[in-house]
């Protein structure tokens, strides 16, 4: 059974940094395309991150810069560090698994405020 579940949301201040992790079963992270996927209050689904199995990384222009994804295989755990975080950040973080985004968890919320 696949399962996906993200940590490491909270409260940050304008400027701060955060480091999600979504810790993943069913199949080793690094054999899989995988994903940071956000929704803002009130805005649609936004992609912002992915990481396809030969470790090319891509970002949305709006992060690229500042929020860096990665995996540890071993732990089978995908992360996103984010830096430099914005109060257009605030929103509900997920990881999702497979090339089609077949898997998702059920999220972790960033409040960027002071």
């Amino acid at each position: 059974q696949v399962q996906l579940v993200e940590s490491g949301g909270g409260l940050v201040q304008p400027g701060g940094s955060l480091r999600l992790s979504c810790a993943t079963s069913g199949g080793t992270v690094g054999s899989y395309w995988m994903y940071w996927v956000r929704q803002a209050p009130g805005k649609e689904l936004e992609w912002i991150s992915e990481t396809k199995p030969d470790d090319t990384t891509y970002y949305l222009d709006a992060v690229k810069g500042r929020f860096t994804i990665s995996r540890d295989n071993a732990k089978n755990t995908l992360y996103l560090q984010m830096n430099s975080l914005k109060s257009d950040d605030t929103a509900v973080y997920y990881c999702a698994k497979g090339f089609g985004m077949d898997y998702w968890g059920k999220g972790t919320l960033v409040t960027v405020s002071s």
